[in-house]
């Protein structure tokens, strides 16, 4: 006997496997890439609810189908190595580890040519427990089974059955109730949703990048989506920057591709059916990773860009690889995640920063536009105190040219000085001293001014400029409080009055100097706090 050989367990691995991580979502799509793998075109899966509460999930295929002594293989924990690499396949443990995180029993019932037996096989994990020893059963086929093999596959393919189904749901319910029966109902919708994502290179008749194969559930067909949306999208990496070559870990080189998509902002859909397909959230952002044509990975910076926000939401990127790239990316079981090497990451980060940066200018930009059209802050209380306290220091304007924007005044400094300086006439009271407009193109966050309610009497006035982060991060969320708003338009009017009172044409480049560093300095203070969204200023813009 040689003592060197220390076997496993059975019972307490066999239990211990179901805990690798699947869930209902990821462990269906296990068994539905070896229906790929085996060249189906047509795979079928029904989700059965029983009176008595007992659950059963079929999963037929037309596909190449197994003989018995290939079907023994493939039931080994450890299965034979495929002789396709690039098979959705790959350590030979996905259909057992998949389906015994669902279910304590799982059966293959399958056939490789018309003329042939059903072979089957099942593992039962109570019988391996009991028998304390790796043992399948080998069990006669039932009328039910064959039934379901000539429903969901036909004349050759695969059919595998989920039994004993303890963790399908993940509440309890009344055994066969009508809660129970719509839980079944959300899972077939979501397994839907999900399937449509991870397959829809190949459930996609026109895209001819996978051959394609049709997936039902329950009888309906699941419809491909395409997270880029490119019939809406733009793709914004140019071409020769597409291809990426990554180092192996025995130094030779392989290739992978991507690609970068940028969405249409929601307020830019004019149709619910638009933002419901384009499903712009902070989760949907990211890296979509596909091995050999299937997603892998859906969303996510993956050590590349910090945590998703609302800024980058618009940003997807298409990932490619094959399984040349399997161990540089160091692809789990469930193929369900990958990792990138940190050079990888850096060299990455590096050439899509500038599309970064620009997919977050983007939303802000349409978020700004927006907020700008339906501005609900109120200026008017300001404008209403300044034209009523008329002891404040200010210039006295003797004269103003429209055409060169420009105004001579009389201040601390001297009379007639000539300064530059925006003129506006014919301006409503609520806008004669406090003015927030969108013809700031200088970055700053308000700009000293003279307004005047006719064309002439000009007084001194202040624009603030809507496109600053200041504006729009804390007036916007200040709209709510009058106080809020009239104290910092009052401070912001007094500085531009105390410059206007204060200069002439050599100091007048120090002040806006001074104007600027300001206002770079709050854009940088408030680089981390988002937009606001309008669900948080919706009820006050409309009281």
């Amino acid at each position: 006997m040689n003592d060197l050989i220390n076997e496993p367990d059975a019972e307490r691995l066999i239990f211990g496997l179901r805990d690798t991580g699947y869930n209902v979502k990821t462990a269906a799509a296990d068994i539905i890439d070896n229906s790929i793998a085996a060249h189906a075109d047509q795979i079928n899966v029904e989700i059965v609810l029983h009176a008595d509460g007992r659950k059963l999930v079929y999963f037929g295929d037309n596909g190449d189908g197994m003989d018995a002594v290939t079907l023994h293989e493939a039931m080994r924990y450890g299965a034979p190595v495929r002789e396709n690499p690039e098979s959705l396949g790959k350590f030979g443990l996905g259909l057992k580890t998949a389906s015994s995180s669902v279910c304590k029993k799982f059966t293959i019932v399958t056939k490789a040519a018309p003329d042939q037996s059903l072979a089957k096989l099942a593992w039962d994990l109570d019988h391996v427990a009991a028998k304390r020893c790796w043992e399948m059963l080998r069990e006669p086929v039932t009328s039910g089974e064959e039934e379901m093999f000539d429903e969901l596959c036909g004349e050759t393919g695969t059919l595998v059955v989920w039994e004993k189904c303890d963790r399908i749901l993940s509440k309890e319910y009344e055994a066969g109730g009508t809660k129970e029966q719509a839980a079944i109902k959300r899972l077939a919708d979501t397994l839907s949703k999900h399937l449509s994502l991870v397959y829809h290179r190949f459930t996609e008749k026109l895209d001819e990048r996978e051959r394609n194969i049709d997936i039902f559930i329950n009888q309906s067909p699941v419809v491909p989506w395409n997270p880029f949306y490119p019939k809406r999208s733009e793709q914004v990496l140019q071409e020769k920057k597409q291809t990426l070559v990554v180092e192996m870990p025995d130094g030779s080189e392989e290739k992978a591709a991507i690609r970068a998509w940028i969405l249409p902002h929601r307020r830019d859909m004019t149709k619910d059916e638009e933002r419901e397909y384009a499903r712009i959230s902070n989760r949907a952002q990211g890296f979509y990773v596909y091995r050999e044509g299937r997603l892998i990975q859906d969303g996510g910076w993956m050590e590349v860009f910090g945590a998703p926000e609302p800024h980058t939401s618009l940003l997807r990127l298409e990932f490619d690889f094959g399984h040349e790239l399997d161990d540089a990316f160091r692809i789990d079981v469930k193929k369900s995640r990958i990792l990138f090497h940190p050079d990888l990451e850096d060299g990455l980060r590096t050439l899509l920063q500038p599309i970064y940066r620009e997919a977050g200018n983007r939303y802000r930009r349409q978020s700004r536009a927006q907020a700008n059209a339906n501005d609900s802050v109120d200026h008017a209380s300001a404008n209403k105190n300044i034209a009523s306290t008329s002891n404040a220091a200010k210039a006295v304007v003797t004269s103003v040219d429209p055409e060169q924007q420009s105004a001579q005044i009389s201040n601390n400094m001297g009379p007639k000085i000539r300064i530059k300086s925006p003129i506006e006439n014919n301006v409503g009271p609520d806008q004669l001293h406090v003015h927030a407009v969108e013809t700031v193109t200088s970055g700053e966050l308000w700009q000293p001014a003279f307004h005047s309610s006719s064309t002439d009497g000009h007084v001194p006035a202040v624009h603030l400029n809507k496109h600053h982060d200041f504006y729009q991060k804390i007036y916007r969320r200040a709209a709510a409080n009058g106080f809020a708003v009239e104290g910092m338009d009052l401070l912001l009017w007094a500085f531009s009055a105390a410059e206007q009172n204060n200069t002439n044409e050599e100091l007048a480049p120090i002040f806006e100097d001074i104007r600027t560093e300001i206002s770079n300095n709050l854009r940088k203070l408030l680089r981390n706090l988002p937009d606001p969204e309008p669900e948080e200023f919706a009820d006050d813009a409309g009281s």
